[in-house]
């Protein structure tokens, strides 16, 4: 899926309506707003350039992204655009946000449901719940080293391997959480990950750009990562990020299968399971209602 380019507004417009009525959530400190799509995924309220604007920290709300959520007959539903304006496939971090989303407008019941998203449905399971927050566990994509569902353009898995990134060589393992990942375990200072990110982010080989994972193995097992999201830049946390991190380092011998892995991000941590090969990564996070406020033009 490309980036889609679109000049940015020099005011909220949202075609015929006066107000937006949105929610601000954050799950360790990766921020959205929620916006309702009655009507289904289909549904538009906003576009390209309301998304924009709405994330603009300066002159709007600000935030990493805009999620439109609701529920389609039984079905639950969220779709992502970027800060960019581009579209998403697939946000951890956000999916946690429109289930606490969804539980507070008393959309859905129960403690286990599916949201449908662009990467496909995903289970989620509510762990703790309080009355603006919850502890989510996410049934997240199998992770995929395969090319072409990544899509990544080489003829064998990218698996720590060096790729030459602007004139540096970084070993990267290239994988899919339904949206595409690179994560690397070089020794990257901050620096160089803010000129790093963005080349690599752009970078040919990736066809649908992609996020980079810089991540670091602790003594006790655990990860340290920060990502550059694709159509967002670093952000504090990012939970398909986690999960391709602590597949990566599973799948390069760095960490253990089938036991939790603590990925601590600039936000906060993140407990990742990867599973038999083919099976879904389980990731379980905390998600909070900030304010609900109304946009005028």
């Amino acid at each position: 899926m490309s980036h889609l380019v679109t000049p940015r507004a020099p005011k909220y417009e949202c075609g015929d309506v006066e107000a937006l009525h949105f929610s601000k959530y954050e799950g360790l400190g990766n921020d959205f707003i929620v916006v309702d799509g009655a009507g289904g995924p289909d549904a538009r309220p906003i576009g390209p350039a309301d998304a924009m604007v709405l994330c603009d920290r300066h002159f709007s709300v600000g935030a990493d992204g805009v999620l439109l959520a609701g529920v389609r007959g039984k079905t639950a539903f969220m779709r992502v655009l970027n800060a960019d304006g581009s579209e998403a496939e697939m946000c951890g971090n956000g999916l946690r946000c429109v289930v606490v989303h969804l539980l507070r407008r008393g959309l859905v019941t129960g403690d286990a449901f599916t949201v449908d998203t662009a990467a496909g449905p995903h289970g989620v399971r509510i762990v703790r719940r309080g009355t603006a927050s919850a502890i989510v566990e996410v049934e997240m994509r199998a992770p995929s080293f395969v090319p072409t569902e990544i899509p990544v353009r080489a003829d064998a898995p990218l698996v720590d391997l060096p790729v030459d990134v602007g004139g540096r060589t970084l070993r990267i393992t290239a994988v899919s959480m339904g949206n595409p990942h690179a994560v690397t375990f070089d020794d990257v200072s901050p620096d160089d990950r803010a000129v790093l990110g963005p080349k690599l982010e752009r970078d040919a080989r990736f066809p649908q750009g992609v996020n980079v994972g810089f991540a670091r193995v602790r003594e006790d097992g655990g990860l340290d990562l920060a990502v550059w999201e694709r159509g967002v830049g670093f952000t504090l946390a990012c939970g398909t990020g986690a999960c391709a991190a602590a597949d990566a380092a599973v799948e390069t011998g760095r960490a253990e299968r089938g036991v939790p892995i603590d990925v601590t991000l600039p936000g906060g941590p993140l407990s990742v399971r990867i599973g038999a090969p083919g099976e879904p990564a389980r990731m379980t996070g905390p998600a909070r209602h900030v304010f609900d406020g109304t946009l005028s033009r």
